[in-house]
């Protein structure tokens, strides 16, 4: 069983809402899914990641596909700006 970390899409018609999922690679987009690692709203550019659930799974061999890819690094970066407590 490969699986890939990929978008299913819960939003409506032309309200697009998606959630960031560990699936296997044969199940289709809105379907099954293993596990839920995130969120992302691209009207409004607001992600929520569970990074630390997303490294286990790609530790383990899952494979992103390339917006779930650009997203993770978005979501590094904005991390890295933001200023540290302490």
């Amino acid at each position: 069983m490969a699986v890939h970390l990929r978008l299913a899409r819960i939003g409506t018609k032309k309200v697009p809402y998606y959630r960031i999922v560990a699936a296997d690679q044969r199940s289709p987009r809105g379907g099954r899914h293993i596990e839920r690692l995130g969120n992302w709203d691209p009207r409004s550019k607001e992600l929520s990641l569970n990074r630390k659930r997303i490294q286990h799974w790609i530790d383990h061999g899952a494979t992103p596909t390339a917006t779930v890819e650009r997203l993770i690094k978005r979501a590094d970066v904005a991390a890295a700006a933001e200023p540290s407590e302490g």
